[in-house]
């Protein structure tokens, strides 16, 4: 699972050609009753678009598509896949449709030319606007009579079935987890005497003593820190922390605090409680305030990725996505990992793509016998292994099954704690109810002014959040 750092501006993205779709979505089944079958129980780059790899299969096998994004680790990690796939059974040949550019836009585009994919990913900001507009299969009765897949312990519950559902119906399978925590170069720690922080919830920094670590690691040109008289917030040597202000790291704040993006009962943005204002400002204070994180533009000045402010000394602590660890790991010098500081609880994001099959789908039967391959140990162990996933599946999270994917040469010692203890007990699902990426208009500028420091979140949010949810309850009239 490849989350790209996008501002709000992209959420428009997969959502711009929906209603295209709909029209030749609705007339596909909308409900698909699993038929008898062998189930099987497999218990940074910009690449170029290339030509569709297909599998070989028998001349009897049902043929279906598989449409997805990903840099080349997740582009051979499904080839892999698919060739373990067919060699497990004959009835099914897929062909992968590696789509790294323009995603959205491409995949809605066959949509309404009447040619989509039988199987494909699916973004969790656009998954339940495609649900409502029927252009994704209902999978309850598939799900609900597998052996394995339907298990009552067979994912990290209640958060799969709240990303996976939509009115009670699934309509896709998450392909893992991701989250964001710490990430800190523990030579840096040490030189400065900051003790290291931990992987796990029960001993996470209060926000309070991050903060105080977080200005002790800040030293400008003269070695002063925001502490101290004179300090010079225009020529920092080395910064104590980062965290970006995209929706993912910002929800993780937000829950800290006992707050919300939108309320899962409602369906509507709640932005505008004090919860979420207050947690907000302190994120965006780190920088405007506190001048202990570096400023968007600064960053961009720089010219340096965050693993290499890290190893260069730039920088000293990163809040960053788990998916980063994959890169992360080859930083030179000793690597730390660590769950977030918290505020009022431990929390952080739960996110992930789905897979899903196609509505108008020929092949129902065929689609779901990938979506659930997908859905097994054996292609969300290969991405765990290199740092990309965190694994959704519980039997990945016993001591044997972390066995079969925890690489000592990739992940930090005590790295399971985030896995085991903080995701599975503090993770938190930010649901995006049908139109979402909608609100983007409106949401955006509100963002921007507390960014630059025009406004606070308390002043620039709750407008903003007021016009959002106009958007949210006319997009909930819409559909079936």
């Amino acid at each position: 699972m490849t989350v790209k750092p996008f501002n709000r501006r992209n959420f428009l993205k997969a959502s711009v050609l929906t209603g295209l779709g709909a029209a030749l979505a609705a007339c596909a089944p909308k409900t698909a009753t699993p038929a008898a079958s062998n189930q099987g129980a497999s218990a940074g780059s910009q690449p170029k678009e290339e030509a569709p790899t297909a599998a070989p299969a028998s001349a009897q096998a049902v043929e279906i598509t598989f449409m997805g994004w990903g840099a080349p680790e997740e582009d051979e990690g499904v080839k892999k896949a698919i060739e373990q796939f067919q060699k497990e059974q004959s009835e099914v040949k897929v062909t992968w449709l590696h789509t790294p550019e323009q995603y959205a836009e491409k995949f809605l585009a066959s949509v309404a030319a009447g040619t989509p994919p039988d199987t494909a990913f699916i973004g969790s900001d656009v998954f339940r606007t495609y649900a409502r507009d029927g252009l994704l299969l209902d999978i309850t009765n598939y799900v609900k009579s597998d052996p394995l897949i339907g298990a009552k312990d067979y994912f990290i519950e209640p958060q799969e079935e709240q990303r996976c559902t939509y009115k009670g119906k699934w309509y896709g399978i998450g392909s893992c987890w991701v989250a964001p925590h710490i990430y800190y170069n523990a030579d840096t720690l040490e030189k400065a005497g900051v003790p290291f922080p931990s992987n796990d919830p029960d001993e996470a920094w209060d926000w309070n003593t991050f903060l105080d670590y977080a200005i002790k690691l800040t030293v400008d040109r003269n070695g002063k820190t925001p502490a101290d008289s004179g300090f010079d917030k225009d020529n920092v040597e080395r910064w104590g922390v980062s965290w970006p202000t995209w929706w993912i790291p910002l929800h993780s704040a937000v829950a800290s605090n006992g707050g919300d993006f939108i309320d899962l009962n409602t369906g509507l943005f709640v932005l505008d409680k004090p919860e979420a204002l207050e947690a907000i400002q302190r994120v965006y204070d780190l920088s405007l305030k506190q001048h202990v994180a570096p400023s968007d533009e600064v960053t961009q000045q720089l010219g340096m990725s965050t693993v290499q402010m890290l190893e260069n000394g730039k920088l000293a602590i990163a809040i960053d996505g788990s998916w980063a660890l994959s890169w992360m790991y080859k930083m030179k010098g000793r690597l730390g990992t660590a769950v977030l500081p918290k505020m009022k609880v431990p929390a952080t994001n739960m996110q992930a793509h789905l897979h899903s099959a196609l509505a108008a789908s020929k092949h129902p039967d065929a689609a779901w016998k990938w979506v659930r391959f997908l859905s097994t140990p054996y292609y969300q162990t290969q991405f765990c292994k290199i740092g990309l996933w965190l694994p959704s599946q519980t039997a990945l999270m016993t001591p044997e099954g972390l066995k079969t994917w925890l690489n000592p040469e990739v992940h930090p010692e005590g790295y399971e704690l985030i896995v085991t203890k903080y995701v599975t007990n503090y993770g938190k699902v930010l649901y995006m109810p049908p139109g979402y990426p909608k609100t983007n208009d409106v949401m955006q500028p509100a963002w921007d002014k507390i960014r630059i420091g025009e406004a606070t979140a308390e002043e620039a949010l709750p407008p903003a959040v007021a016009e959002a949810n106009k958007i949210l309850e006319e997009e909930a009239t819409k559909g079936s």
